[in-house]
This record gives structure tokens, C-alpha cells and sequence, in this order.
């Protein structure tokens, strides 16, 4: 685990160097597209357990770079403003959930089912001065072909880790879809508390598909100098809505950031089990909750956070809440 830390911050230092050759870039400058990188992992909190890992790598594009489909799409969808400034996102995930005990062959029935996700997405955007409206289609696949396990067996082993005994009880392959449409708005509460602003971002959401469906809603409070015009750095989903891209103000700026969020879960497949056959499974709690606090921060192009992420048991039996962390980078070119 110090090895895998130690890692982490190798690479953070790495980033933070790169970024100092960034050129300076302002608001009114051309955009071309803003390329995320995200990982989310419960070693920020010394845990292995539960939702365990993800990462997605996407790609924003600016205004003028959507295609002329999306803004089309966009323009005919009853809930997106005609006004709005449209952009288009283009994603590649993976998820991971384990039990808490790896070395366990046999796992308990009634711990979190091993279960992979592998998938894509596409994205449109629809920003106001006011809100933004985001609609998302997930494609992908739940169980072995996810490459969970290799994924998971691979890390174990370069870093000394407990090998992963389980895999071969997770869900079965099934084909995933995951429909998702957030509305955020931007509350602007102060801007000048000792010279920092302060703003406020409810939202409400829902998703629907085989793999999630629920009902969310919630809220994230800002706080910064020269704050960038975003929703929050990006996450993985199920989580608090963000932006997939942002607008600097000036060559540094930085916000904290805090938010929470309840959800009515109809469906989630990594507890539910398999859709048309017998697999894995635990009894899931319908209502659950995330409380997150971070930091970003904006140097010229570039946006670097952390997210800590408290999340309420997801299923009867659980043991403790789900802790995690995500870190986010992402490049306006």
C-alpha cells in the first residue's frame, strides 16, 4: 500500500511539473477540446473493499468543435435551452467492486459481489449563464469481459498486494446500458469574502438502464480565487454531476470545494446481480447518500483535483460506509 502511495505522488509531481511548460491561455481564446483523465480508488482511504476502483479517460469538445449532430440533438431535446452553448463528450471507463476479503476463494454471499464494468460513452452539454444540462449514453459490458480481474490481479502484483482469490464468482457478461441526464444551476452567494467568491451549485438528476436507475439530487458550494466557469471536476459515476471541461480566468485560480447528494436506487446491477440469470447478490439499500469535500486547483490550461468522497452503505450487511478518493487532471488545448 506505501508503495502504491508512494506512486500516486510520484505521478502527481510529474503532472505538476508538466504543467509548468503550459502556455498561458485566457477565457477569450480559442477552444478546442478539454481531455479528461479520472481515477477514483479506495486506497485513499486505506481501504480495499466495495466500489474499489475506477478510471475513465474523456474528451470534451470546445463550441466550436461539436458536430453539427449534436448541436442538432441538442436543439431538439425539449429540457436543453435553445440558448445554450452545446459541447459533446466522448468517454472510456472501468469499475471494480470486490468483497473485503480478497484471499477468500469462496467469498461470503452476503458481501459485495466481485463485478467488472467496462464501458463508453457519449455525452452533450447545454450551458446558460444560469444552468447546465447534461444528457449521457453509457454503453458497455458487466462481468469477465470487463477485464476486472486482470485489471485488479495486475496491480496486486506490481505492488505486492493481496492477490485477488475471487474473481471467479463475479457477475456473469452482460451487455450494459446506463441513460443519465443531470441539470445543474449556479447560484452566485458572494464575491467578495476577503476576497474570494462563493457560489452554490444544486442539481437534480436521474438515470435509468440495466446497470443504475435511480433518482438523484443535491448540491456543491464553491469557494475560491479566480475561479474557474465549471461545475466541479469530473467524476465517475454514480456521483455528484460536474464538468467535463472549464473556462480559466486568469493563469492560477484555485476553489475547496463541498457537496452532498442523496439517491433513490431502483436498480444497481454490482448488487442486484445479473438481469436474466442467477449470479451473486445482496439485499441493496434504496436509499443512499455522498458527502464530498476537495480541492482544484487551474494553472494556465490546466486543472488538477482531489475529491474525498464519503459514501452511506449501499447494501444490508455492509460494514462500514465506502470511502474513496478521485483524482482528476484535466488539459484545455
Amino acid at each position: 500500500m506505501d508503495r502504491y502511495r508512494s506512486s500516486l505522488v510520484a505521478c502527481l509531481y510529474g503532472a505538476l511539473m508538466a504543467i509548468t511548460a503550459v502556455p498561458a491561455v485566457r477565457a477569450k481564446d480559442s477552444e478546442f477540446g478539454t481531455l479528461n483523465l479520472v481515477i477514483e480508488n479506495d486506497s485513499f482511504a486505506g481501504h480495499d473493499r466495495d466500489y474499489t476502483n475506477g478510471i475513465l479517460a474523456s474528451w470534451t469538445t470546445g463550441p466550436d468543435q461539436t458536430p453539427s449532430w449534436a448541436r442538432a440533438v441538442a436543439r431538439w431535446l425539449p429540457f436543453f435551452s435553445e440558448e445554450g452553448t452545446v459541447r459533446a463528450s466522448y468517454g472510456l471507463g472501468q469499475s471494480m467492486f470486490t468483497p473485503n476479503d480478497l484471499s477468500l476463494e469462496d467469498p461470503p454471499g452476503d458481501d459485495h459481489p466481485y463485478a467488472g464494468w467496462l464501458y463508453g460513452s457519449i455525452g452533450l452539454f447545454s450551458e446558460t449563464p444560469t444552468h447546465l444540462d447534461q444528457l449521457q449514453l453509457q454503453l458497455g459490458v458487466v462481468g469477465p469481459a470487463a477485464l476486472a480481474r486482470q485489471a485488479q490481479t495486475l496491480v496486486h502484483e506490481a505492488i505486492g498486494s493481496t492477490k485477488p482469490r475471487g474473481w471467479d464468482h463475479q457477475l456473469d457478461n452482460e451487455p450494459g446500458i446506463v441513460i443519465t441526464y443531470q441539470r445543474s444551476w449556479r447560484l452566485p452567494i458572494a464575491d467578495d469574502i476577503m476576497g474570494l467568491a462563493l457560489d452554490a451549485t444544486p442539481h437534480l438528476g436521474a438515470a435509468l438502464g440495466n446497470v443504475f436507475t435511480y433518482a438523484n439530487g443535491g448540491a456543491t458550494l464553491r469557494l475560491g480565487w479566480n475561479m474557474p466557469d465549471d461545475y466541479g471536476p469530473p467524476r465517475i459515476e454514480p456521483g455528484l454531476p460536474a464538468s467535463g471541461y472549464f473556462v480559466p480566468q486568469a493563469d492560477f485560480g484555485w476553489y475547496l470545494f463541498a457537496g452532498v447528494e442523496g439517491r433513490a436506487v431502483g436498480r444497481n446491477i454490482f448488487l442486484d446481480g445479473n438481469s436474466f440469470q442467477d449470479s451473486p447478490s445482496v439485499e441493496k439499500n434504496v436509499l443512499v447518500g455522498d458527502a464530498q469535500v476537495g480541492i482544484a486547483l487551474v494553472f494556465r490550461t490546466v486543472r488538477l483535483a482531489y475529491t474525498y468522497v464519503f459514501r452511506t452503505p449501499e447494501f444490508k450487511g455492509q460494514d462500514d460506509a465506502d470511502k474513496f478518493g478521485a483524482l482528476s487532471l484535466s488539459a484545455r488545448f
